[in-house]
This record gives structure tokens, C-alpha cells and sequence, in this order.
């Protein structure tokens, strides 16, 4: 049974999922290892994206974790103001763990995260997971050309 509870002050279990798995903001619980493995190795978005980069990134951002017991499977990183704008970004579920509806359960999270129900614009980038966020009401920018930006795609490149 899907379920909300809050725990203490330090932790703040969002969602109790079945299986075991659970969904947290609690920073406490974020394994640098972990999210630093995947998207330096095997995310498309920050391949070779240096250490201390990722864990700046995460100091500084609202961060949904997914656990199965005490190992974290999965990431959602959002860049916010918490009162007009927020990107979502460093969205993850290891392979492993995959296929068991987790990443819906974690946008469900994140779309109903107290701090956030107010953000007037919420931002992300996608590849190939369109159709998952569409389910939660995301869609291509009404505007484009009202965007811009700068894009150092090869910055983590070494050679």
C-alpha cells in the first residue's frame, strides 16, 4: 500500500512503496557513490561529470531519493527558488530496479511535495522520457524562442 508519513525532524520518509522501496528528501540518506556512478557512467546528460561537481549540484538542490532498504536506487534533483521556479534534473532508477513503476511513484512525489505545488514554472530535459512525464502534466515549451540559453556540452570531456 502506497502511503505518506513523515518521520523526524532529520528524515522525512515521503512515500512507503511495496517491495520494500521507499521515497525521502533526506539528505542524510543521498549515497554520493551512488548517484555520482550513474551519471558520470551511465546517464547520457553529465557522462564524465567530475565528483565534487555532483555533490555541489546536490548540496545545493531539493533531492528525492529512492531506497530499497538502506541502498538508494534512484534520484530526483531539483534546482529551485521554492517560490516561483524549479528545473527538475538527475533523474534516475538503477537498472536493476527498473520496470517496478518507481519512477512514477517518484514524479507522484515531487509533484506533490508541499514546497512545490506553488512553482509557477517547472522546468526539465529530456531525451526519451517524454512519455513518462507527460503523465504529470509536462509539454513541450509554449514558447520557444522566449528561451535561451548556453550549452558547454563537451565541459566534462577530458582528452
Amino acid at each position: 500500500m502506497v502511503g505518506s508519513i513523515t518521520t523526524g525532524a532529520s528524515e522525512q520518509v515521503l512515500k512507503q512503496l511495496p517491495d520494500g522501496y521507499e521515497i525521502s528528501t533526506d539528505p542524510q540518506r543521498l549515497n554520493m557513490d551512488v548517484i555520482h556512478k550513474f551519471l558520470s557512467e551511465d546517464s547520457y546528460w553529465m557522462t564524465g561529470v567530475p565528483r565534487d561537481i555532483v555533490e555541489r549540484s546536490v548540496q545545493n538542490s531539493l533531492c528525492f531519493g529512492v531506497y530499497h532498504g538502506t541502498e538508494q536506487v534512484g534520484l530526483a534533483r531539483l534546482v529551485t527558488d521554492y517560490s516561483t521556479f524549479a528545473l527538475l534534473a538527475d533523474v534516475f532508477i538503477l537498472a536493476p530496479h527498473r520496470g517496478k513503476g518507481l519512477s512514477k511513484a517518484l514524479m507522484a512525489s515531487v509533484m506533490e511535495h508541499k514546497d512545490l505545488r506553488h512553482i509557477r514554472r517547472l522546468l526539465l530535459l529530456t531525451l526519451d522520457a517524454h512519455g513518462l512525464y507527460s503523465q504529470f502534466g509536462f509539454k513541450p515549451l509554449a514558447s520557444p524562442p522566449r528561451f535561451m540559453e548556453i550549452l558547454k556540452a563537451d565541459i566534462y570531456q577530458t582528452n
